[in-house]
């Protein structure tokens, strides 16, 4: 069994921080840029139902975004409420910036795709950081780190590299992966955490594998890419469900 820490604090919150630095320098002093693909605005599905399906598998994403928003701004908001308000504001958003994209694919759509992204998955960052480490979190890192989102798909959209925004993405998820393991959850609801990454982990393989489910899997019929929704909406949901049965320990 991995060993959990016990001494969560301030030492350790800013560990995490610090690390991204260090790991974030190395991106940009070690790795070339990395350029949009455009291949990547061409979607299996898109070929015979045009974007319908692409675009109308964002409506859970907008439920669920209200969902949380009023969960936060009721009688009982969870603690991390300005965190968790980013969070389903950026997933809310998603609905109309991925709708948009996907009814026009290009790199001038695909920025209000990714922009409410990157605001939703800083305000799940430090969100996850309050939980496991410091409840200080929220008012020492939430405004820059969602600063940080936008100016990563800003930096991309400028200048076509997607370095910044790629470590926005993952770096946050790797974080979030080493402190449900090896560290304790302040409320105890670690299957909720594991249960959003696995639709997470899910999502992403719908992705990658939008074609082949699309020709190989269902006779051309469900593409990959609004699989994919799904599975992130479910995500959002497991922890739309954590905080509604949230008691503290």
């Amino acid at each position: 069994m991995s060993a959990k820490h016990e001494g969560t604090g301030p030492l350790w919150l800013w560990g995490m921080v610090g690390t991204g630095m260090i790991v974030l320098g190395c991106v940009f002093a070690f790795t070339p840029a990395f350029p949009q693909d455009p291949v990547y605005h061409y979607f299996a599905g898109d070929l015979k139902t045009d974007p319908f399906w692409n675009v109308i598998t964002n409506g859970p994403f907008f439920l669920v975004g209200l969902a949380g928003l009023i969960l936060c701004f009721g009688k009982t908001p969870p603690r991390a409420r300005a965190s968790w308000s980013v969070f389903f504001a950026g997933v809310t958003m998603v609905a109309f910036g991925s709708s948009w994209y996907h009814w026009n694919p290009d790199n001038q759509t695909l920025v209000w795709d990714r922009l409410p992204m990157a605001i939703g998955f800083m305000g799940l960052f430090v969100a996850m950081l309050h939980d496991f480490l410091d409840e200080r979190a929220e008012a020492f890192l939430l405004i820059p780190s969602v600063i940080l989102g936008i100016i990563s798909v800003i930096y991309w959209a400028l200048y076509d590299d997607l370095r910044l925004y790629g470590f926005v993405q993952f770096y946050p998820l790797l974080v979030i992966f080493v402190l449900l393991f090896f560290y304790k959850h302040r409320y105890g609801q670690k299957k909720w955490i594991a249960a959003a990454l696995g639709f997470y982990v899910l999502a992403k393989l719908l992705e990658l594998g939008d074609a082949a489910l699309y020709y190989d899997w269902t006779g051309e019929w469900v593409p990959g890419h609004p699989l994919k929704h799904l599975a992130a909406a479910g995500g959002v949901y497991v922890l739309y469900d954590m905080l509604k049965s949230r008691k503290r320990i």
